[in-house]
């Protein structure tokens, strides 16, 4: 039985947004923090990069409990002994990526919306990325965003816990946490700030004033 680690606040990497300070040191920067969880995003960069990169990382963050999840990557997550592999729609069947992460690594899916729900199989995958919430600039290719209500009307029928993605800061934050989300994975709130460690702070202090509502 796999066990899903804290997934409250989630740093999907962006290479772009963490040039200026380097992507392992944003990283460590937002979870001290309170990032609970890391997924490693990168679309263009080759796997060798990337395993090195996904084992750097991977080395800093398991002596702080913190998981990291490797996008889309089936070879990185693997090489790099990831603690989970997540994939959207269009990576393939969840089957096949389990049969290949073996039954011991987490599986994220996307859902973009109701005609996803279907591709959700708790047998197979462990958690779900929901989105986007809103309109984001940081996935030219996104699906047209859910806002509050779809959001909450998608997540009820989840059958597995469910983190909440796109267009999200601390000012939305509360209100997303409130529509059932299990956490919020965030890019350009703490990837593009000039100092992500508030940043990141600064989301978990509303995240916590939407628990205590």
């Amino acid at each position: 039985m796999r066990r899903l680690p804290d997934l409250t606040l989630m740093l999907v990497t962006d290479a772009g947004m963490m040039a200026r300070r380097g992507v392992i040191d944003t990283v460590m920067a937002a979870v001290a923090g309170g990032v609970t969880a890391v997924q490693l995003r990168d679309k263009t960069a080759s796997d060798e990069a990337m395993i090195r990169l996904a084992r750097d990382l991977r080395r800093r963050l398991a002596p702080q409990g913190i998981p990291l999840f490797v996008n889309d990557r089936t070879a990185v997550a693997i090489a790099a002994e990831a603690d989970g592999l997540h994939i959207g729609q269009g990576d393939g069947d969840p089957r096949a990526a389990r049969a290949r992460i073996g039954e011991t690594m987490l599986l994220g899916l996307s859902v973009t919306g109701e005609a996803d729900i279907a591709t959700v199989d708790p047998a197979i995958v462990d958690y779900v990325g929901l989105g986007p919430i809103f309109a984001s600039a940081t996935k030219a290719d996104a699906t047209p965003a859910l806002g509050l209500e779809a959001t909450r009307a998608v997540g009820a029928r989840l059958p597995l816990p469910w983190v909440a993605i796109g267009g999200i800061d601390a000012g939305n934050a509360p209100a997303i946490m409130a529509t059932g989300a299990a956490g919020l994975a965030v890019v350009s709130a703490i990837a593009a700030a000039d100092d992500p460690e508030q940043a990141a702070s600064a989301l978990k202090s509303a995240m916590a004033g939407a628990y205590a509502a």
